[in-house]
């Protein structure tokens, strides 16, 4: 009878056990075995003193040793009302192992008086099943500065512009004089060097000295004589830059050896051949005109294409 006590009572403490068993599970474990929303650990964020701009972070337990409800998927970011946003969502360990969900909010509107709002309920699926209900957590923001002003000493609605502080000049003055002496200096120099390039070339090259001597022919001509440049002074000065251009003497029949010498004469070719032709019938046949010609045109195309050709 002893023994048939004893099993009686062990069966009883057994039935006692078993039946305050789920009283002691953890109340997650018991969500996620029935799928049923439960409240997790939270950790929110200072309820006052908040201005535009300021950013306050929201942290959710997820796993605390055997405590640990898997991943979650996370709320969606941007503005939650019309006063807050949210910005950023990450996961964090702290240096008891506690894996955390911190979800950050900035202000991004104040009211114009000091105002309570709140941090919005979140239900927030995880992978074991249950479902994270986070409720409201209520804050006050406000103003960074009051609607009216003091009016007392220089705390006034409006303040005068503030004079922006005067830049030193003098350096600038320096600077800037020295870049215009400099640029003054290449243009003179440039100036000088293209006086002295052209009074070598009216020297040195044939033709540019036959159109200065021709200018100055014509300037020294009488009045009284209708074209200085029929003269045979004229002539003769072009028939003389011819033959230094050709390096001998240039007849009609021997224009290739000018244009050998000189191509870029080539495209004045039917005005030389009829040069010549003129000068043959000027110095050759007395009866005949030569006021027709144009030898001063001829002179200046010549000093041209050398002036070209020389560059």
């Amino acid at each position: 009878m002893r023994a048939v006590g004893s099993l009686r009572r062990i069966r009883v403490a057994l039935i006692v056990a078993l039946s305050l068993i789920p009283a002691l599970m953890p109340s997650t474990h018991i969500a996620a075995a029935s799928g049923a929303a439960f409240q997790p650990v939270v950790q929110e964020p200072r309820a006052f003193g908040y201005l535009l701009g300021d950013v306050l972070t929201q942290r959710i337990l997820l796993k605390d040793g055997d405590y640990d409800i898997g991943s979650v998927t996370p709320p969606s970011l941007g503005r939650t009302d019309a006063w807050l946003e949210r910005r950023r969502i990450r996961s964090e360990t702290d240096a008891d192992g506690r894996r955390w969900m911190a979800i950050d909010y900035q202000v991004v509107n104040v009211p114009t008086t000091l105002t309570q709002i709140a941090l919005p309920a979140l239900s927030l699926a995880s992978s074991s099943g249950a479902t994270l209900q986070v409720g409201e957590w209520p804050l006050s923001i406000g103003p960074a500065t009051p609607a009216n002003p003091f009016n007392a000493g220089e705390l006034q609605t409006m303040r005068p512009d503030r004079q922006a502080p005067a830049v030193p000049t003098a350096p600038l003055r320096r600077q800037a004089g020295f870049a215009l002496g400099l640029l003054l200096l290449c243009l003179l120099s440039w100036a000088g060097w293209w006086f002295w390039r052209n009074a070598r070339e009216s020297a040195r090259l044939p033709f540019a000295r036959a159109w200065r001597q021709l200018r100055r022919v014509q300037r020294m001509s009488p009045p009284s004589e209708p074209r200085a440049d029929a003269s045979a002074d004229a002539w003769l000065c072009l028939h003389r830059a011819l033959n230094e251009t050709a390096g001998h003497v240039v007849h009609a029949g021997a224009l290739s050896g000018l244009f050998v010498r000189a191509p870029y004469l080539q495209p004045l070719r039917a005005q030389l051949e009829q040069f010549y032709r003129q000068s043959a019938e000027r110095f050759f046949t007395p009866a005949s005109t030569d006021d027709a010609y144009p030898l001063r045109t001829l002179c200046e195309a010549l000093y041209r294409a050398e002036q070209r050709h020389q560059r």
